[in-house]
């Protein structure tokens, strides 16, 4: 996702000890000690590819694409990136496809089938002469993306359940992309043992990502991950999502404002509040914030964290401000075509906050 990437790279770092080489514009380019089928549980992103070769010195023009023809003709070991793609990919029934894919945004003096028609003359004699081209479900995917003046060549380790989970039984229209709850989850800090609560848990997105992380087994489940909302057609659709994970998930009907729980007995809160649209006036959002934050500061522990993703910052920061929340980071990104502010926040402890 598009102003997620450091979160990418952080959890590479956590997981995979990955050396992050460059991050940014929706991309992360790192190195592993090994690559091994680890690298698909990757919960951030939404593709893996091993890097064929990238470039940041394209000029726009359409000398680009014999670069682009040259670059994939002589930069590229394809023997090493195909014995990597078939020891993380399962070898296919019957004979193997592939399939090109290229992707381009700005403005350059040629067109995107012009960049894969080049992508393929430098492909020429790479691929066993036995492998016919397919448009969909290939064995074999090789992706050019190029955005700006940047280029970057791989192939394709993931598939689409990596950015498309298989638990998602159940949606709902304007559902969080899972690799967006899976950035909350991580910028949480989630950890085993710790009571976790989406208090409008939609479809269980943020849910189910956070009982997916290795180290939340799902013994924790039925008594420290809980979700609530006030909708029931919502719970009745997270229900089939997380019993992906455990058989009974802990759900409940709430209304955010007045949680059932007990004051302090919460470590992390994990939301995605509705946007500004949802609520139908978009001046609601100052007041709705306010009622929110100030339940959620409630039930939380002292030096609990709250990972929220907005739509309207200042409402949300005002809102922080009056229960003394700490800032601990914010990333700025684009869901369904809406601006969309991803913070974590940090409830000091009584001896540390200053009046």
């Amino acid at each position: 996702m598009p102003g997620a990437e450091a979160i990418a790279a952080d959890e590479i770092r956590d997981d995979l000890e990955g050396e992050i080489k460059r991050a940014g514009r929706g991309t992360v380019v790192f190195r592993v000690p090994e690559i091994t089928p680890d690298i698909l549980r990757l919960r951030t992103t939404e593709d893996v590819f091993a890097l064929a070769w990238g470039s940041d010195s394209l000029s726009y023009r359409a000398a680009d694409l014999e670069l682009i023809r040259k670059w994939t003709a002589l930069r590229a070991d394809w023997n090493e990136l195909l014995r990597i793609h078939h020891a993380i990919r399962r070898k296919p029934k019957g004979k193997p496809t592939y399939r090109l894919v290229a992707q381009m945004t700005g403005e350059h003096g040629y067109r995107r089938l012009d960049a894969l028609e080049a992508l393929a003359k430098g492909l020429a004699g790479k691929l066993p002469v036995s492998w016919r081209p397919a448009e969909e479900n290939a064995s074999v995917e090789i992706w050019l993306t190029i955005h700006g003046d940047t280029a970057v060549c791989g192939i394709r380790l993931s598939d689409r359940s990596m950015r498309h989970r298989s638990y998602k039984l159940e949606h709902l229209p304007a559902s969080l992309r899972p690799t967006v709850a899976a950035a909350l989850v991580h910028v949480a800090q989630c950890k085993p043992g710790q009571t976790i609560v989406d208090p409008m848990c939609g479809a269980g997105t943020i849910l189910a990502e956070c009982l997916a992380r290795k180290d939340l087994s799902a013994r924790y489940a039925s008594s420290h991950v809980l979700g609530a909302d006030i909708d029931l057609n919502a719970l009745r659709a997270a229900r089939p999502n997380l019993r992906h994970f455990v058989d009974e998930p802990l759900l409940c009907r709430w209304d955010a404002t007045r949680l059932p729980l007990a004051s302090a007995t919460v470590d992390r809160i994990v939301s995605n509040p509705p946007f500004g649209l949802q609520l139908g006036r978009p001046e609601a959002m100052a007041d709705f914030y306010a009622a929110i934050v100030k339940e959620y500061d409630r039930v939380l522990r002292p030096e609990g964290r709250a990972a929220l993703l907005v739509s309207d910052l200042r409402a949300l920061k005002d809102a922080a401000r009056l229960v003394h929340w700490r800032q601990e980071g914010q990333w700025r990104l684009r869901l369904l075509g809406q601006p969309a502010m991803l913070t974590v926040w940090r409830k000091p402890s009584p001896s540390t906050i200053l009046h």
